[in-house]
């Protein structure tokens, strides 16, 4: 049976999306937030479980969240709104086949047993379909909210790490367990180092989530990778703005590009010779509707790397 780590690799080169499906980093996307009193950075889900829907029926492999427990408008950035571990269990719940992707769950400030608890759930009741992308943080203000020291989060990370790999067989008095025990090992893909050495990431981790950049960046980054890691997944992110015009040419800005669906393509048959084997879009930036992008991009660019699959 496939497992989330070989469904996520199959083909050779996969594409995911990530939350939230909104395009709310846009001039009409901002005078929409105005307008409803939202929190800058915040988000409209009105139409979220719709396109969580569109997205697993139009065969993009994974949907990503993120973990930003408490909202800091000096960052600007509510990610997705809802709780990650909440959030996953109702996409489970609503689709079927995408993958459910965390970008990631910031380990060190979370109880550890919760943490490996809210996981087992989501990978049960997901059909085996969680990708456990993990980290060790880095907004210093959040630590101390939740009785944590951000100087040794490093340490904490290993340590919650071992409890995700092992169980609790050896932490736990007799006859106590975390439920549910049974099923697959969790899959962890680590976002950035997590304050550890590349060979102990290397080692430990199932999977990488890198930092967005060029073709040219992730040749070097993946090169660095399985020198530590082997083949185990590559995975990154692209801020898309997709044109209508399919021959628009490529701009790059900070973290993605904007061009047609031929530029993207271009891109992505880049990313995929430089050994990345998995992107996920992120559309907060896209100025036309989500649901007409996820369509285009369904019909002239999956097909294109799902011979494979």
């Amino acid at each position: 049976m496939a497992t989330a780590l070989t469904r996520l690799q199959a083909g050779g080169f996969s594409i995911g999306i990530e939350a939230p499906l909104d395009n709310d980093w846009t001039p009409r996307g901002e005078q929409a937030r105005r307008i409803a009193r939202r929190l800058p950075g915040e988000p409209d889900l009105q139409q979220h479980a719709d396109l969580a829907r569109l997205a697993d029926r139009l065969g993009f492999r994974a949907l990503w969240v993120r973990d930003v427990p408490v909202y800091d408008p000096a960052f600007g950035d509510a990610a997705q709104v809802f709780e990650v571990f909440t959030y996953l269990g109702y996409l489970a719940g609503i689709t079927e086949e995408i993958l459910l992707g965390t970008g990631a769950v910031v380990l060190p400030i979370r109880e550890p047993l919760l943490t490996l608890k809210s996981a087992r759930s989501v990978q049960q009741l997901s059909g085996d379909r969680l990708l456990l992308g993990v980290a060790s943080g880095d907004r210093p203000v959040e630590y101390p909210l939740f009785g944590r020291d951000f100087d040794t989060r490093g340490t904490r990370f290993r340590e919650q790490i071992g409890l995700l790999r092992e169980g609790t067989a050896a932490r736990l008095p007799q006859r106590l367990e975390v439920l549910p025990a049974d099923g697959p090992t969790l899959p962890l893909l680590v976002a950035g180092l997590a304050q550890q050495q590349p060979a102990w990431i290397g080692a430990h981790m199932d999977g990488c989530l890198a930092y967005p950049g060029t073709p040219q960046e992730h040749a070097h980054r993946v090169a660095a990778w399985r020198a530590v890691a082997g083949n185990k997944p590559y995975a990154s992110f692209i801020h898309l703005d997709l044109l209508e015009r399919a021959d628009a040419p490529l701009q790059r800005w900070r973290f993605g590009l904007r061009g047609g669906r031929n530029a993207l393509l271009a891109e992505l048959q880049a990313m995929q010779a430089a050994g990345v084997d998995h992107i996920g879009l992120q559309f907060r930036r896209n100025e036309r509707p989500l649901a007409d992008t996820f369509h285009e991009i369904a019909e002239y660019v999956l097909p294109q790397f799902a011979a494979n699959a």
